[in-house]
């Protein structure tokens, strides 16, 4: 075991697919979990004996996520260590400050599965490398799209190769990217919006949306003015197909754009992610209406970091 015994893990909320990048494009926004990770007592128990585990959460989730070892973190921990062939802590502590939405596609999963990985990996499994991080994040989460800019901050774009094998590459977004995140009170779980999209799509709508990502990623890191990134933000692979489980957000994202805002689902949804200027706030608050939790964000840089509470 490390050293350390505790250590301190933050983890930015993503938004994925940013409309024609479908589980391949994901940005890292300055919002966040904090989770302190606690080894109280590595001391192995005798066979068949379970290992304790403590789970305190406050802010979103509290009262209604496990606190056993069916935490999204524990499990995250419990695999990491499995990986690197290190010894299951007899007990373990988990002390979660939640601030991303839960079901609104901001990523709260991806941020709970790099959170346990990452400490987990501070606290007994250093050998581990970051592509091991990356590689087992992606098969806890079933897709790189998310887990990519949690872990690496900014723009980033995931796929994987013919193995199986997932990679990234890390994009620094133009500072004049200004993300607006539009958060319903409504939820919405990956699983019911991806079982939404069909098998086959038409050719010409694939090629659309090959076209459209291209466009997004030169007007995101170059040139982000809002005319072209309208343009760049159409998508005809994913939104259409999953409107019937979120009218609200379709209608939404159809009525911003109508306007000439650029706005996508934020990942499966239902939060709608806009990119917006000094001048695009009013019209997003006049479109959104009550309903809605709207909070404008940056773009985070870094990504996850782990520190021990020594150094906070």
């Amino acid at each position: 075991m490390s050293p350390s015994s505790t250590v301190m893990v933050r983890v930015p909320a993503t938004s994925a697919n940013l409309g024609p990048g479908f589980d391949s494009l994901g940005l890292a926004l300055t919002l966040y979990d904090e989770v302190e990770v606690s080894i109280l007592d590595d001391t192995p128990g005798a066979e068949g004996d379970a290992p304790g585990v403590e789970v305190h959460v406050e802010g979103e989730g509290a009262g209604e996520l496990d606190t056993g070892e069916g935490h999204l973190i524990v499990r995250a921990v419990r695999a990491t260590l499995d990986l690197a062939g290190a010894p299951q802590p007899r007990r373990l502590r988990l002390r979660c400050h939640n601030r991303i939405p839960h079901a609104r596609g901001l990523g709260s999963s991806s941020a709970a599965i790099c959170a346990g990985i990452l400490a987990a990996r501070a606290l007994a499994a250093p050998s581990l490398s970051d592509d091991d991080v990356f590689a087992l994040a992606t098969r806890m989460e079933g897709h790189p799209d998310n887990v990519a800019p949690c872990l690496s901050g900014g723009l980033t774009i995931a796929w994987s190769d013919l193995s199986g094998t997932p990679h990234k590459l890390e994009l620094s977004p133009h500072g004049g990217v200004r993300p607006v995140v539009c958060v319903p009170r409504t939820r919405l779980s990956t699983e019911e919006a991806r079982g939404l999209l069909p098998k086959d799509v038409p050719h010409a709508d694939a090629a659309a949306n090959a076209g459209r990502a291209a466009l997004l990623i030169a007007a995101l890191t170059q040139r982000p003015e809002s005319g072209l990134l309208l343009a760049a933000t159409e998508d005809r692979l994913h939104q259409a197909y999953r409107a019937p489980a979120m009218p609200g957000t379709a209608d939404l994202v159809e009525r911003l754009r109508v306007a000439r805002v650029p706005a996508v689902v934020s990942g499966a949804g239902p939060t709608v992610l806009v990119f917006g200027t000094a001048d695009t706030h009013d019209l997003i608050a006049s479109e959104v209406g009550s309903d809605w939790h709207i909070q404008p964000l940056d773009v985070d840089r870094s990504g996850a970091s782990v520190e021990s509470p020594e150094t906070r």
